[in-house]
């Protein structure tokens, strides 16, 4: 199904999306990628807050290039999100709903998606550029110190994706992976 869908990725909206769907995400979102991540859960083991609201937030990860001069940002392609997998679970318990990168997940992060309702959503990779034409605003709200990494918060308009796992655990990798065997098994090419 295609969905047009603008953010914030409430629960309800977050329940309305199935793996498989094709998502043109509007509104704003959040940029971190692993130094970042670990960054904002030791903020939160301090019992700090962190340097946005994450309630029903949607983190792209990726590391941005630097913007030319008349872009708002640079190539913004996806960074593999098994990176993230070891902070996932923490910054959905807080609220973030919605994660954007490419690649599989651990199986603990799939069972915080369910617990939280949370959303994986699947950019193409190799497409940074591509990508970029979506973001219309980008600025860095903590973090500089971490170059690419740096926390940003980016208005993005109509920004092409794929429900890759939905918040009851349905995965698309596993989903397409069994259809393409019984496809080909059922043609005895396996």
């Amino acid at each position: 199904m295609e969905r047009h869908i603008t953010l914030p990725l409430t629960e309800e909206l977050a329940r309305t999306l199935h793996a498989g769907d094709t998502v043109y995400l509007t509104g704003t979102i959040y940029t971190s990628r692993d130094a970042g991540h670990k960054r904002m859960c030791e903020t939160l083991e301090r019992g700090d807050p962190l340097p946005f609201d994450p309630k029903d937030a949607t983190i792209y990860y990726v590391g941005p290039t630097p913007a030319k001069p008349g872009q708002v940002i640079g190539s913004a392609g996806p960074t593999t999100s098994g990176r993230m997998d070891a902070y996932a679970p923490t910054m959905m318990s807080v609220g973030a709903r919605g994660m954007i990168g490419k690649g599989a997940r651990l199986p603990e992060v799939v069972e915080a998606m369910k617990k939280y309702s949370g959303v994986y959503f699947g950019a193409i990779g190799g497409a940074g550029a591509l990508l970029a034409k979506c973001i219309k605003k980008a600025e860095i709200v903590d973090y500089e110190d971490l170059g690419a990494e740096a926390l940003r918060r980016l208005y993005v308009e109509e920004m092409p994706l794929v429900v890759i796992i939905d918040c009851q655990g349905n995965n698309l990798y596993e989903q397409g992976r069994k259809a393409y065997l019984e496809q080909t098994e059922g043609r005895g090419e396996v």
